[in-house]
């Protein structure tokens, strides 16, 4: 079930007026049986395997906790890691390595051709976090079966995250629930904000990015670069579009809910936009991979060979492909060239004393995020590439475009009259004033709208919390220009989001 059609739009309303009338013993039943529902819309059988993870994990934590030598807890922890670890091996990765591997050997490859579970990534490194938390004693075992299966399944966030962590969602299972007219309020408006960013931005933008992307050698370099830019800000949108329509849900329902982005096209390094982009996923790599592995405690190379492992980790977890590998690989290259070169920097700016001007700090702030942006667009060139020799071509097109290269004054200025980008796309005149008119303006007037969404997510507070605290007028003006934009502009033809293919 999609967050996008007609049917989520009746399932979340029917959910929500049983949910609050009912007595607290049964709220989560309910929500439980809801999630279970949501997930077997996609295929019955996928349930199967949730639950086999819910309920190796919740009993390996029994185990943990009672077990009296560290080497027994780490024999439970071991197997428990090597069910669901092989569980999603199978599933996602087994094709994929292969495949690989008979290349290498001009042999036959071995091909399961398993149909890949959605969202399996997500409740599998889920659930995974919690038997750690529970071996490392952050956190106690959950003798409630049913409350532990809830934070497992619950479906705001079940196929595509936020990666909860259970020190945070766990102890909200044992508050008592209550119906809150300002907090439903604030939840419904930040699920519109979701849906403006994906059915309005991100599917607008995918239109051109899958024309382009399906045949890139017939375009040019300025037009390669411009579907780039477009799938950045679609990706943004379609992923940061869902992780909102899951905080605001979960929100109507009394649950918190991790923020998953913080304008990360705002930061000024690739270190910085790590920490605002996909922040579940940054932080339990970080958690259970980076730091296990020694993160900065063993010296300067072992440090940067802990972020390119990492890295590699965060690619591979993308997706059964080369081209995520490659993307992983090149940001984990990008971490390790900043951390190199980060104290000639500091000390550059200590001896020419540059950090006492202001507007240093304000042109660094600024050349930082064009820079960062830059890069990251560079790196989605092998995340939205079919594959490595299709990505490799693109970046060629680029650089040693036909006609000059990308330095050629002649490729920037076709590359100004890019408003026409919607042009390019294979229709006739009449239908190429529909998509401009209808589409291209209203797409621009709304990724401008995204801007200064993006702006208002600021340091006194993000932007839907202090809207919900103007007077009522403001809220549902607020809600109504929304909801405006997404009527006017909205793609109303479901389509998955891109996250649910991890």
């Amino acid at each position: 079930m999609l967050f996008n059609s007609l049917e989520f739009l009746i399932f979340f309303p029917v959910v929500c007026l049983l949910y609050f009338p009912l007595p607290q013993a049964l709220k989560k039943p309910w929500l439980l049986v809801c999630s279970y529902y949501f997930y077997m819309c996609w295929h019955a059988g996928f349930a199967l395997l949730i639950f086999v993870s819910t309920l190796s994990t919740w009993v390996c934590g029994f185990f943990i906790e009672r077990c009296t030598t560290v080497k027994l807890r780490r024999l439970a922890l071991a197997l428990n890691l090597a069910l669901n670890l092989g569980i999603l091996f199978t599933f996602k990765y087994f094709d994929f390595f292969s495949g690989s591997i008979a290349a290498i050997f001009g042999a036959k490859p071995l091909l399961l051709s398993l149909t890949l579970p959605v969202g399996i990534s997500f409740y599998t490194f889920q659930a995974l976090g919690y038997s750690i938390d529970v071996y490392r004693g952050d956190i106690p075992h959950e003798k409630n079966f049913l409350n532990y299966a809830l934070f497992v399944s619950f479906f705001p966030q079940l196929v595509a995250g936020p990666i909860e962590r259970s020190v945070n969602f766990i102890p909200q299972l044992h508050e008592r629930k209550y119906f809150d007219e300002r907090r439903v309020e604030s939840g419904i408006a930040r699920m519109l904000v979701g849906f403006f960013k994906k059915v309005v931005i991100a599917d607008g933008l995918a239109a051109f990015v899958d024309v382009v992307y399906a045949a890139p050698e017939k375009f040019s370099a300025a037009q390669l670069i411009f579907a780039t830019v477009a799938f950045a800000i679609q990706i943004y949108c379609d992923f940061g579009g869902y992780s909102d329509i899951a905080v605001g849900a979960a929100q109507v329902l009394g649950f918190r809910l991790m923020q998953n982005f913080d304008r990360p096209y705002f930061a000024s390094s690739v270190d910085d936009f790590w920490r605002r982009w996909h922040i579940s996923l940054s932080g339990w790599l970080r958690d259970y991979v980076y730091i296990p592995l020694g993160g900065n405690r063993k010296g300067a190379w072992r440090k940067r060979l802990n972020l390119f492992i990492t890295f590699l980790a965060s690619g591979l977890w993308h997706g059964a492909s080369w081209t995520y590998v490659a993307w992983g690989a090149l940001h984990g290259i990008y971490q390790v060239i900043g951390d190199i070169t980060r104290g000639v920097r500091k000390k550059l700016y200590a001896d020419w004393k540059l950090e006492n001007f202001w507007l240093f700090k304000a042109l660094r702030k600024v050349l930082g995020c064009v820079f960062t942006f830059a890069l990251t667009n560079l790196a989605y060139v092998f995340f939205r590439a079919q594959t490595l020799p299709q990505a490799v071509m693109v970046l060629q097109r680029i650089f040693a475009a036909e006609g000059g290269s990308l330095l050629d004054g002649k490729v920037w200025l076709q590359a100004l009259q890019g408003i026409q980008f919607f042009g390019l796309l294979p229709v006739d005149a009449l239908s190429w004033a529909h998509i401009l008119t209808n589409t291209g303006i209203g797409l621009g007037l709304c990724v401008a709208l995204l801007i200064l969404l993006d702006l208002g997510e600021g340091r006194s507070g993000r932007l839907i919390d202090r809207i919900s605290r103007c007077p009522y007028p403001v809220r549902w003006a607020f809600c109504l220009v929304l909801l405006g934009a997404i009527m006017l502009y909205g793609s109303f033809e479901p389509s998955g989001f891109y996250y649910f293919q991890f």
